[in-house]
């Protein structure tokens, strides 16, 4: 089993450097606010007229331009969107890194696949929280801590291991536990779990419920609230006890149907396919795909939003939502309870 390190294996090394934080969006909040609060000194890089300016300076934090960030620190953590992270590295950061540095990033897709190369000279390095980062910023305040991973590719100072385990520790990481990778397996295992299982995979299959059974003549908010609504409630009881946790908190009915029909939907044949996605993201092919599309202005992948954005389950969930935020009582046929 891999080590976990906690908060009493770590030193307290990033409170000696100073760290500027390039982005402010749902993780560069998180990190910036989470930092300072466990004593660091810490800036915000952002663009010239950035709308984020304002609420990073409202919640105590002092703001620089991105290349004024990068030459005041000590350590610097990249937490731009991966399709802009390499021209803002090319134009901003690489003409102020100095030897000794430590430059961080919070997912290792462009390092991994060679769209930002580090000189040797400067530390490299990986802390990746796993999960969103208003989730992080919220266990933080709660007392809690998000688990994370950590990895190191550069060690020119000879120090980066320990500073990347306090950065770590400093976002609240070291309550959860932290556990060691590299940029490479972060990042495969990182994209593969998004494209699926948790995004690509689940959604898909959220789709074909609701659309199966509406198309079997249901009402739709019906379908809604069985194939969609109600995966919370199962995610949840995983979160707090794993598959034999959800098990135990539903029905038998509902536990028998998950072991004969689950494997009838997730079949031999759909791990074929899972690995023909493995296989693309591990030969770069996924990677080369999504530079492309970036570099075009993204037109396909605006175009699969607004499709996506248009679809009956879509209209009839937001529906749903809105009488729900109302205060409306949910229809007759929706369970709320511990049956799935």
């Amino acid at each position: 089993m891999a080590r976990v390190y906690r908060e009493g294996d770590i030193g307290n090394e990033i409170m000696q450097r100073k760290v500027a934080i390039l982005g402010y969006g749902s993780q560069g909040h998180a990190h910036a606010l989470n930092l300072k609060e466990s004593g660091c000194e810490v800036a915000v890089g952002l663009y010239e007229g950035s709308s984020s300016k304002e609420k990073a300076e409202r919640e105590g934090l002092q703001v620089m331009n991105t290349a004024e960030a990068v030459q005041w620190a000590d350590v610097v953590m990249m937490l731009l969107p991966d399709e802009r992270q390499p021209a803002v590295y090319r134009s901003e950061v690489e003409p102020n890194l100095s030897e000794g540095m430590l430059l961080l990033f919070a997912h290792g897709f462009n390092i991994h696949f060679n769209q930002i190369v580090v000189p040797p000279q400067v530390d490299l390095g990986l802390v990746a929280p796993k999960g969103p980062g208003h989730v992080l910023r919220r266990l933080y305040t709660e007392g809690k801590g998000m688990p994370a991973l950590f990895a190191v590719q550069n060690d020119a100072s000879g120090e980066a291991r320990d500073v990347i385990l306090s950065y770590a520790r400093g976002i609240g990481s070291g309550r959860a536990g932290i556990i060691e990778t590299t940029f490479a397996e972060e990042t495969e295992t990182d994209l593969f779990g998004e494209q699926a299982v948790l995004c690509g995979g689940l959604t898909a299959l959220l789709k074909a419920g609701f659309e199966t059974l509406v198309e079997a003549g249901y009402q739709p908010e019906l379908a809604y609230y069985e194939c969609v609504n109600e995966l919370k409630l199962i995610v949840d009881l995983i979160y707090e006890g794993g598959l034999a946790g959800m098990r135990y908190s539903i029905s038998n009915t509902a536990e028998y149907g998950d072991y004969t029909a689950g494997p009838k939907v997730i079949d031999e044949g759909a791990k074929e396919r899972m690995r023909g996605i493995l296989a693309d993201i591990q030969s770069g092919k996924f990677a080369r795909e999504w530079v492309l599309e970036n570099q075009a202005g993204g037109a396909s992948f605006l175009a699969m939003r607004r499709r996506e954005a248009e679809l009956r389950v879509e209209r009839v969930g937001a529906e749903l939502r809105a009488l729900a935020a109302e205060g409306v009582e949910a229809p007759a046929g929706s369970r709320t309870g511990g049956e799935a």
